[in-house]
């Protein structure tokens, strides 16, 4: 006869407690709120990063188109530095132009006028354009004598900041730009 085979015995296992279930539930959510918070941060740094690419190139993009236009220029014929509206004229003689920047403080917009054709936007998100102007002869230290009588300008320093926002918030996405201008076709 055939030894009889044996039945094991049930075995003894436990599940976890419901202690021991709170606790890893709490660890893996302070482990899901860091990656979350991680990753927020790092696409708020990835815009921020894309913005301020975008902001240089224009500025750069604008600051070549502008330079060029104003070095052929001969001579200011208008300013206005402070207001809702701030704008240079420029006029070329042996061309027979004008050009005329702007800035509008509402739409924060640098805007290219030429007569007969439609104006171009330089500019968007621009927060603050400065201009001053210079004589034609430097002072003491080869520095630029201020004037504020149009004809007399041989030198324009342009400065603006533009920026644009990140979820609403203007955080460090701003370029500034500052060059001197010189008009060299003026007689």
């Amino acid at each position: 006869m055939k030894p009889r085979e044996q039945i094991p015995a049930p075995s003894t296992a436990s599940g976890m407690t419901l202690v021991e279930v709170m606790v890893a539930m709490g660890l893996g959510a302070m482990v899901l709120a860091f990656v979350a918070v991680l990753f927020v941060s790092s696409l708020s740094n990835f815009a921020g990063l894309g913005n301020y690419a975008a902001l240089t190139g224009q500025s750069r993009y604008s600051l070549d188109a502008m330079s060029r236009e104003i070095r052929e220029c001969t001579q200011l014929l208008g300013l206005q530095t402070n207001g809702t509206t701030r704008w240079l004229l420029l006029t070329n003689a042996y061309q027979g132009t004008t050009i005329r920047y702007a800035w509008d403080v509402a739409t924060g917009t640098v805007t290219c006028e030429k007569p007969g054709q439609p104006a171009q936007v330089c500019l968007t998100g621009c927060d603050d354009w400065q201009f001053s102007c210079y004589q034609r002869t430097p002072g003491a230290s080869w520095r630029f004598t201020p004037t504020t009588d149009p004809k007399l300008c041989k030198v324009i320093n342009m400065t603006w900041k533009c920026s644009r926002s990140i979820l609403g918030r203007k955080i460090n996405t701003e370029t500034v730009v500052t060059s001197q201008i010189v008009l060299r076709n003026k007689p």
